[in-house]
Parts: C-alpha cells; structure tokens; sequence
C-alpha cells in the first residue's frame, strides 16, 4: 500500500542494503524513494493498521467456545459473543481487518 510509504525521512529504517536498486528494493517488500539525501532510500514500510472486529456473517464464525458458555466467560477468553442465530456458535473468534 502506497500510505504504508509515507514515511518522514528522518524516521526511515533502512531496509536493504547500500546501492540496492528499487526494483530489488520492492521486491523485499520495502518503500523505495531516493528525493532526500543522507537518508535510506530502501526503507521499511509503516506496519499495517489493523482492527479487530467480531464477524457479521452467523455463518462465518469459528467457535471459541463450548455449548452453554456463559456470555461473560466468553469474552473473558476475548471472544465474541451473539445468542443468535440458533444452529450456529454464539461464542466465536474475532476477525483481523485492515483499517
């Protein structure tokens, strides 16, 4: 992602190697830009913003829990917990999403 670039020059850590191309540069999975002197041109990228969220989709949802688990021992495990619908887990893993 471009924005994962952004990156204030003097903030950049370098990611590569001395005279490393941009091309070899991006395919190791670093932020290449070469506009500031004395500064990496081969960086590491901003690590992704990411949120948990607790899945809308009944039928997506991974059990995390037991049948009867009570809703607070449920998210005591750090879980979701819907009591609906039937025939699907009420207590289940949240999602990672990028934001």
């Amino acid at each position: 992602a471009k924005c994962q670039c952004k990156v204030v020059p003097r903030e950049r850590t370098n990611c590569g190697y001395p005279g490393i191309s941009a091309a070899e540069c991006k395919k190791i999975g670093c932020c290449f830009n070469a506009s500031v002197p004395s500064v990496p041109w081969c960086y590491n990228p901003k690590p992704k913003k990411v949120k948990k969220v607790c899945p809308n989709d009944p039928y997506t949802r991974i059990n995390c829990g037991y049948p009867g688990i009570k809703p607070r021992e449920c998210t005591r495990k750090g879980c979701c917990f819907r009591a609906h619908p039937a025939g699907v887990p009420w207590c289940f893993y949240h999602r990672v999403v990028e934001e």
